[in-house]
């Protein structure tokens, strides 16, 4: 499908059990969406399975496309411009435009992670994102936590990319029942993962549900609110951009 024809994203629920699989040479793909949103011209997001010794993808570039990674579970040698380092489930990783990068199984059992690929309405700026850092590992196993009333956060990064001016990624955990925060909007497109438990989302007035594996997405200045409705806590990435 070229670019011109793609649709509008909509805002809602992707739910993991419904999606559609593709298996491949010792992978299992999963489609979650491909379109436009406010400040996209390219937006897709998948989930890849690669199974116990699958032989990794051979290292490749994209030229005008940025990228973020989720581990969901197993274990992630990413290797970047060079640089490798090994990830557990909940690590982050930002690969900006023209980043010789590939991605392997070292763990005992499937290795699962999301991958968010999108490409600026705006100018691409590889210049502000080698300013900002650059490609970026984030070893969930040395992310702070952050204890609060509710449960608490993990701040991942807060900065420019070559793609966007500005793009947030943090965890929240809610420890009891009731909502993260009152209902609210902002110009920053979002999108929510849950890791674990039971939420409930409100998005521009409709209620969606959604568990382990299942994402949301909030077109920009959609008011929404994202609550926990379950009897344990639950985890879920959010991140932001614009």
């Amino acid at each position: 499908m070229g670019m011109a024809q793609l649709e509008k994203i909509e805002s809602g629920v992707y739910t993991w059990s419904e999606l559609p699989t593709k298996a491949g040479n010792q992978r299992v793909g999963r489609k979650i969406m491909e379109g436009i949103s406010p400040h996209f011209s390219f937006l897709e997001i998948h989930a890849t399975t690669q199974e116990k010794g699958a032989k990794p993808s051979p290292p490749h570039t994209q030229d005008t496309i940025e990228e973020v990674a989720i581990v969901k579970e197993g274990l992630l040698k990413m290797t970047m411009d060079g640089t490798s380092k090994v990830l557990p489930a909940g690590s982050v990783v930002l690969i900006p435009p023209l980043t010789e990068q590939s991605m392997e199984n070292v763990g005992d059992g499937p290795l699962t992670y999301y991958i968010m690929m999108f490409t600026s309405k705006k100018n691409m700026d590889v210049k502000r994102s080698d300013e900002a850092g650059g490609p970026l590992f984030i070893n969930s196993d040395k992310t702070v936590f952050k204890e609060n009333e509710k449960g608490g956060r993990t701040d991942y990064f807060n900065r420019a990319t070559a793609m966007c001016t500005n793009f947030e990624m943090h965890v929240t955990q809610l420890n009891q029942k009731g909502p993260s925060h009152e209902p609210h909007s902002h110009f920053s497109s979002e999108i929510i993962v849950v890791m674990e438990g039971q939420t409930e989302m409100t998005i521009a007035g409709k209620t969606y549900s959604g568990t382990e594996g299942d994402l949301f997405f909030i077109n920009s200045n959609e008011v929404h609110a994202i609550s926990n409705v379950g009897n344990r806590p639950c985890r879920y990435f959010a991140y932001s951009w614009q």
